[in-house]
C-alpha cells in the first residue's frame, strides 16, 4: 500500500475517481478475461466507491457475467469471464495434475462475450494464467495437440502454441464485429510470484517489499508469453486500423514483476473460513499494486480525449482548406 509505480521520465498522477467518472459519463466498459480481469474490475469499483456505489444491473445471476450501473453518470461496467478467450470446455475436472483438463477450440470464438461487445465503448481484454494448466487443442473440430495433457499419441505443442492461437482468434473476433466501434485496451500479462515450488506444490509469496529494478528481470515462460502477446496485439492493431478500430496497449508487466509483496498468499479468505486453498500468488491484494492499473487507465483515457480533440481539429482544418 505504501509503494507506487514511478515511470521513467514522467509523473503518473494518482487515480481521481471523480475525474474518471466524468470521462466515462454516458459510456460503457467491459472486462474480458480470467479472474485477474475480475481482480482489476474489483480494484476499479473500490476506487470509484469514494464517489459512488453502483447498482447491480446484471441480466443473469451468473457471477461470471456481471454488470453494474453508476446511475449518476449513466456509466455501465461489466465483466465477461473467459479464461482462455476462445471456446473452451472442461474435459476432466481432475486431469493429469489434479487441476482440470480443458479442451480449447483455438479457431472458435467464445460467443458468450464476442456476441455481447457491440454496445460497449471500451473493452479491456486480458488472459494468461489458465494456459499453464493441462490443455487439449482443437482446430477445425479436430484434435491437433495439447499442453501437458499426457494423453497417448497426442503431441505436446506447448502452452505457447495455444496461447498465441487463442489471442489471434480473440482479436479476430473483435475485428469481425461490424457494429463494434469501441476502443480495445489490451492488458498484458501480470507475472505470478511463486517461490519454493509451483502453485500446486507448496509455492508461496512471502516477500514484504518490492524488488528493486536491478533485482529481477522478466525471463523464461513469462518473457515468452509477453512477447507473444505483443506480437499478436500488433497484428490485431494493424487489421483493426483497416476498419477504423482503435487498439491501445495497457502494459502492466514490468510494474507488476517488481511486486512479489502484493499477493494475498494464504490470507485470501477470512481466518474462520474452513477452506483448503493454494497459496495465492497470482491475484492481488486490495488495496494494493493492482490499483496502479487504474492510474494507467485514467491517464490513457485522458490521452484519448486529447487525441480525439486534435483529430477533430485537424479534420476541421482540412475541410476549411478544401472550401
Amino acid at each position: 500500500m505504501r509503494w507506487r509505480w514511478k515511470p521513467f521520465g514522467c509523473e503518473l498522477p494518482l487515480f481521481n475517481p471523480a475525474q474518471f467518472l466524468e470521462l466515462v459519463r454516458g459510456k460503457s466498459l467491459a472486462f474480458v478475461g480470467d479472474s485477474v480481469a475480475r481482480n482489476q474490475m474489483q480494484s476499479l469499483i473500490c476506487l470509484l466507491s469514494r464517489v459512488e456505489y453502483p447498482i447491480d444491473a446484471s441480466y443473469t445471476p451468473d457471477e461470471h457475467f456481471k454488470r453494474w450501473k453508476y446511475v449518476t453518470y449513466n456509466f455501465t461496467l461489466a465483466i465477461f469471464t473467459s479464461p482462455h478467450l476462445v471456446k473452451a470446455k472442461e474435459a476432466d475436472a481432475d486431469g493429469p495434475t489434479h487441476t482440470g483438463l480443458f479442451n480449447l477450440y483455438l479457431d472458435e470464438f467464445d460467443e458468450q462475450w464476442t456476441t455481447q461487445i457491440d454496445e460497449f465503448d471500451y473493452l479491456i481484454v486480458s488472459a494468461g494464467h489458465w494456459f499453464f494448466r493441462p490443455l487439449v487443442f482443437y482446430e477445425k473440430q479436430r484434435q491437433v495437440g495439447c499442453h501437458f495433457c499426457r494423453l497417448e499419441n497426442v503431441p505436446d505443442l506447448t502452452k505457447f502454441y495455444g496461447f498465441r492461437k487463442a489471442f489471434r482468434t480473440a482479436f479476430s473476433a473483435i475485428n469481425s464485429r461490424k457494429n463494434y466501434k469501441g476502443i480495445t485496451y489490451f492488458r498484458t500479462f501480470a507475472p505470478s510470484h511463486f517461490e519454493g515450488g509451483l502453485w500446486n506444490e507448496g509455492g508461496n509469496c512471502v516477500r514484504t517489499r518490492p524488488f528493486l529494478s536491478n533485482e529481477t528481470t522478466l525471463g523464461g515462460d513469462d518473457m515468452e508469453l509477453y512477447l507473444i502477446q505483443i506480437e499478436e496485439f500488433q497484428k490485431a492493431e494493424r487489421e483493426g486500423r483497416k476498419r477504423g478500430l482503435k487498439y491501445r496497449l495497457l502494459d502492466t508487466t514490468q510494474a507488476m514483476l517488481l511486486r512479489p509483496d502484493g499477493h494475498p498468499s494464504r490470507y485470501g479468505h477470512w481466518p474462520e473460513e474452513k477452506v483448503v486453498l493454494y497459496n495465492d500468488c497470482v491475484h492481488w491484494c486490495l488495496p494494493g499494486p493492482i490499483d496502479a492499473w487504474s492510474d494507467f487507465l485514467l491517464e490513457m483515457l485522458k490521452t484519448e480525449g486529447r487525441r480525439s480533440r486534435e483529430e477533430k481539429l485537424s479534420s476541421s482544418d482540412k475541410r476549411l482548406r478544401a472550401i
